[in-house]
């Protein structure tokens, strides 16, 4: 499977030792990464097809990588879709209001007929992608016109789409970072200073909790500040899904 990571605070966090820690992991996950990240004010995406813990660019990216406030990391082990840069995460859509939703997922899409439609538009042939395509259509169509009507379309969109599938995924709108978890012992969590860092695992011996299961939650310099409808979609891996996990020495 992929691994996550996310990081909101109140104020700019040096967490360079998580990223330096989270892009080691891609000796097990080497079929790309991205990194999202706040650059002198602006929001940078940076992605490459290849095994983070084996990249050139990375020791230098983590270096030059200022105090952050809103973060989002990902490395993959392809499950669905070829090893190219459109295939990497994060993915990144902007809204009819201008808004950019940036979107990283571990998981798979086994039922999911409302993203079949994404198949000829989306740039590259992942199911990650799809679900980036369809949340924004979701959100140019409702015209969320506040902070908590965005995270009400975003709740029931993650709901309606975690039944048999394994959705965890991170998101963030420019103010909200969104975080759900819907497969066991596959998202920790702790607190930062001012902050908190999300990880598929545990990324030192500090105080990490297991994150809660089924029910997404939106944090905001930091803090919780909404709590989305608790269900009962429990992604339980399969046989199938298990043998092909331990074939790639996960």
């Amino acid at each position: 499977m992929c691994e996550l990571l996310g990081f909101s605070a109140r104020r700019e966090t040096d967490i360079r030792k998580y990223l330096k820690e989270f892009f080691n992991h891609g000796i097990n996950h080497p079929h790309g990464w991205g990194l999202m990240r706040e650059n002198h004010g602006i929001t940078e995406i940076i992605k490459e097809a290849k095994c983070s813990a084996k990249s050139q660019q990375i020791s230098e990216i983590i270096a030059e990588t200022e105090p952050q406030r809103n973060t989002l990391a990902h490395i993959r082990l392809a499950t669905v879709g070829s090893i190219k840069i459109d295939n990497c995460h994060p993915y990144i859509q902007t809204d009819n209001t201008g808004r950019c939703w940036t979107l990283i997922h571990n998981g798979t899409i086994y039922s999911g007929k409302q993203l079949m439609k994404y198949l000829h538009t989306q740039t590259g042939d992942t199911d990650s992608e799809r679900i980036s395509l369809a949340l924004l259509d979701e959100i140019n169509e409702k015209q969320p016109k506040t902070d908590k009507h965005r995270f009400e379309i975003v709740d029931n969109f993650v709901v309606s789409l975690s039944k048999r599938n394994k959705l965890n995924l991170m998101i963030y709108d420019g103010e909200l970072l969104y975080v759900h978890q819907n497969m066991r012992d596959t998202l920790y969590y702790r607190s930062e200073n001012d902050g908190i860092i999300f990880s598929t695992k545990p990324l030192d011996n500090g105080d990490w909790k297991p994150y809660p299961m089924t029910q997404l939650f939106a944090f905001q310099a930091g803090k919780k500040v909404f709590e989305g409808t608790k269900h009962s979609h429990i992604f339980v891996p399969t046989l199938e899904y298990i043998t092909s996990m331990d074939a790639m020495n996960i």
